[in-house]
């Protein structure tokens, strides 16, 4: 993939730059801004080389229209304080209003274009109706830079289609995402393990298949150990749980053990009586979680052998928390992974926490960025890179003119 550097001289060059600022929004307060601040290196890189940065992004799941609650206003606001220079947000993604205001642009300058999603053509299946939104995008540049991570598993027009239409680079965002993600897959260091957690076990079996082919340990928490537990002909009372998916885990279980892959999963739980931080709740042998309970947290001695079986890692992936960790009575599980990895860290291993609620939770519990040796802004898309996937994001960019 080309570097930003390949592009020449941008002084005085419109270069859209496709970031992810899907951010978690309350109202219109942003809730966790991690997404943002990942974006700023690059967009600042471009500003002060002189660029007149065009930025696109998407925020939440409109449906091809304008919805005011889905505005990137107030992520045009924190990414203004973040730069510390104005960034102005055109009223449209592709229309009159976003073209004036890219006219309007000085060298240095930033523009955030409205959520790309407001129009059907950013997402469409049909690859005509995409390439003509795309045309519009790239008729408001001269250079295009992809820059965000967490969409470059989708074949959208802004990640996929503008970078066969202008010259195109990578970001460093993207470039140091790929290059973590490369680390764990070709030859990691070891013991390599892997933290799996979550609600839905479905979202990844495909890529427990890919790592049973290359971890020494898979450590299993969150909603989605439930199926497990219930593979292993456990009771998990009011848990959740996928029954569909229970014949699969059974297998992947036999086939761990006989790749001589360590599958470690809790020994007790948090079990509520509601799903609620107020419900009563106890700890619970995770073979023996009451009838009429959920479970809601990894217990403390699971705390405890999940760190005990990361400490002599040299390479750690986590993927999802050990409970609902937004309630502060079942934060503890996570908490202790992330204890876990910030130990990992300080012996010089590799950890990466990766994206998704899992990067949400080590910044919500207190934790420095600087404690993980990496933290993704892409849960979907680190999750289908190890599973071996092709990403039309990165394949359009190693295609790039």
């Amino acid at each position: 993939m080309k570097p930003i550097a390949e592009l020449g001289d941008l002084r005085g060059k419109r270069v859209l730059v496709r970031s992810d600022l899907n951010v978690p929004l309350d109202g219109g307060t942003i809730t966790d801004d991690g997404r943002i601040r990942a974006s700023v290196p690059t967009l600042e890189a471009l500003s002060d080389a002189g660029a007149r940065v065009v930025v696109c992004a998407h925020l939440g799941r409109p449906k091809g229209a304008p919805e005011e609650r889905y505005s990137l206003a107030p992520v045009a606001d924190r990414l203004g304080e973040l730069l510390g220079r104005d960034v102005v947000l055109a009223p449209d993604t592709v229309g009159e209003g976003a073209r004036e205001a890219v006219a309007a642009m000085g060298d240095g300058d930033v523009v955030l274009l409205e959520n790309l999603r407001f129009n059907p053509g950013e997402t469409s299946k049909d690859d005509g109706e995409r390439a003509a939104f795309a045309g519009q995008l790239a008729g408001l540049a001269d250079a295009y830079v992809s820059d965000g991570f967490g969409v470059v598993h989708r074949k959208q027009a802004s990640v996929y289609d503008v970078a066969r239409l202008l010259p195109s680079a990578v970001g460093g965002l993207v470039e140091a995402e790929v290059d973590v993600l490369r680390r764990l897959t070709h030859d990691p260091e070891r013991p390599y393990a892997v933290v799996l957690g979550g609600a839905k076990v479905s979202d990844k079996l495909a890529v427990i298949d890919n790592l049973l082919q290359t971890a020494d340990r898979l450590l299993v928490g969150g909603g989605m150990v439930f199926t497990f537990l219930k593979a292993q002909g456990h009771e998990v009372g009011r848990s959740l749980l996928e029954e569909d998916q229970v014949d699969a885990v059974r297998g992947y279980l036999s086939q761990a053990q006989e790749r001589g892959v360590e599958i470690v999963l809790p020994v007790d739980v948090v079990a509520a009586t509601e799903f609620s931080a107020g419900a009563e709740h106890d700890v619970v042998p995770a073979d023996g979680i009451p009838a009429d309970r959920i479970g809601v947290d990894i217990g403390p001695e699971s705390s405890r052998l999940f760190a005990e079986r990361l400490q002599d890692c040299r390479t750690v992936f986590w993927n999802g928390p050990m409970g609902a960790f937004e309630m502060e009575p079942y934060a503890a599980g996570t908490a202790a992974v992330a204890r876990a990895l910030v130990d990992v860290t300080a012996r010089g291993g590799l950890t990466v926490v990766g994206g998704g609620d899992s990067a949400a939770a080590v910044r919500q519990l207190g934790f420095s960025e600087s404690d993980f040796g990496h933290i993704s802004t892409g849960g979907g898309a680190s999750l289908e890179y190890l599973e071996g996937k092709e990403l039309p994001g990165l394949t359009v960019l190693e295609e790039a003119r």
